[in-house]
């Protein structure tokens, strides 16, 4: 599936039919800005995937040299002096990013250049990233008069501590991909041409997976992270999902039965 800003592409993963959903931002001329109408399609694309159960990961990268370069500057010229449509553009943003950590799959974004402004946001709303060689990273509202309005001053404090994160947005300055790994922004760093693979061996890996048991795990992850619950509200959260899972799903019993048979296990998400 594609349009003038998205391309869709479904990666088979196995025999079984499990698949990775590889989402491409296609604007390369412009660095693949997001803007109001693109996210609202990112929105669409997400929410069709996520309803798929053959879908086991999301991943989301760019086309050309960049991850994305952000929101459209030159829009923004008319659509910052808009009081009504700019707060509004802002939630919408606010939405469909925020809706990735619901989403019973894990997202990763695989950052193949430049990501920085609305490109880093889209990247902290990920469950992880993967980096590229030629990937530089920041986010670099303030150099330009702006300020991160999609999530950074939320997420980056969070993803690599308070004082890095005002190191990073007060300088404006881009990390290289071995000082985002070093960070903790994202997980590995891989050659330009491997970073589709290392996607997709790593949806591999997730779609052998019980994929309720997969989505369970992200919501407790993700409830700490994104709720900012204490310790004992997440180990409650934790203990309450697990003996759900555990007590009710055939894939924690097929899960057990596979181990003492020494056999792959057969899970069907029940």
């Amino acid at each position: 599936m594609s349009d003038s800003t998205i391309v869709v592409d479904r990666v088979e993963l196995d025999e079984a039919g499990a698949q990775l959903g590889l989402v491409t931002l296609n604007r390369p001329d412009e660095m693949n800005p997001i803007d109001w109408d693109t996210g609202l399609a990112l929105g669409r694309v997400f929410d069709d995937l996520a309803a798929d159960d053959r879908v086991r990961v999301v991943a989301i990268t760019g086309a050309g040299r960049a991850f994305s370069a952000g929101g459209d500057m030159k829009k923004y010229q008319v659509l910052q002096r808009d009081r009504r449509d700019f707060p509004r553009f802002l939630a919408d943003l606010h939405e469909v990013f925020g809706r990735i950590s619901e989403y019973p799959q894990p997202f990763v974004a695989l950052v193949n250049g430049v990501a920085i402004a609305g490109g880093i946001e889209l990247m902290l709303s990920c469950d992880l990233a993967i980096a590229s060689t030629s990937a530089r990273i920041g986010d670099a509202h303030l150099p330009f008069g702006q300020m991160g309005g999609g999530g950074v001053l939320t997420l980056l404090p969070r993803a690599v501590g308070p004082a890095r994160a005002r190191e990073l947005i007060f300088s404006g300055r881009m990390l290289s991909p071995e000082e985002a790994a070093d960070w903790g922004l994202v997980s590995k760093v891989v050659g330009d041409d491997e970073l589709i693979k290392a996607g997709t061996e790593f949806a591999a890996e997730v779609a052998k997976k019980s994929p309720l048991a997969v989505a369970n795990a992200k919501r407790v992850l993700n409830a700490a992270y994104w709720d900012g619950t204490g310790i004992a509200a997440g180990l409650r959260l934790e203990r309450e999902t697990t003996s759900r899972y555990c007590m009710t799903s055939d894939d924690a019993h097929e899960g057990l039965r596979a181990f003492a048979e020494k056999r792959r296990p057969r899970f069907t998400g029940q």
